[in-house]
């Protein structure tokens, strides 16, 4: 079982950038493919962004193409959600998810959870 930890979220200004980062321990990093979700009160959790376990491709859904951007470090055993002009309505706790296969992550089955990270971004 693979441990995920977040961090870098905050309280931000629109406009800015942030990068989320997600610490991987207890599994095969390498062998992972990777996922962001966000979630808001009474919204279902969506993914944001996803990689397969090279990092070479990336899915992001077509609401979320643009601004974000999913990157896997293979050494750091870390993967990171750039999030670039932040908007009012990207507020949400951000998860970071492990998983087989891209579509295990993408579909939230089968998978991994963090704790979450908060991302506050005020007008």
């Amino acid at each position: 079982q693979v441990q995920l930890v977040e961090s870098g979220g905050g309280l931000v200004q629109a406009g800015g950038s942030l990068t989320l980062s997600c610490v991987a321990s207890g599994g095969t990093f390498s062998s992972l493919a990777m996922g962001w979700f966000r979630q808001t009160p009474g919204k279902e959790r969506e993914v944001v962004a996803a990689t397969i376990p090279s990092g070479q491709s990336q899915y992001y859904p077509d609401s979320m193409k643009g601004r974000f951007t999913i990157s896997k470090n293979n050494v750091e055993n870390t993967v990171y959600l750039q999030i670039n002009v932040l908007k009012p309505e990207d507020t949400a706790a951000y998860y970071c998810a492990a998983g087989d296969n891209l579509h295990a992550v993408v579909t939230g089955t089968a998978v991994s959870w963090g704790q979450g990270t908060q991302v506050t971004v005020s007008s």
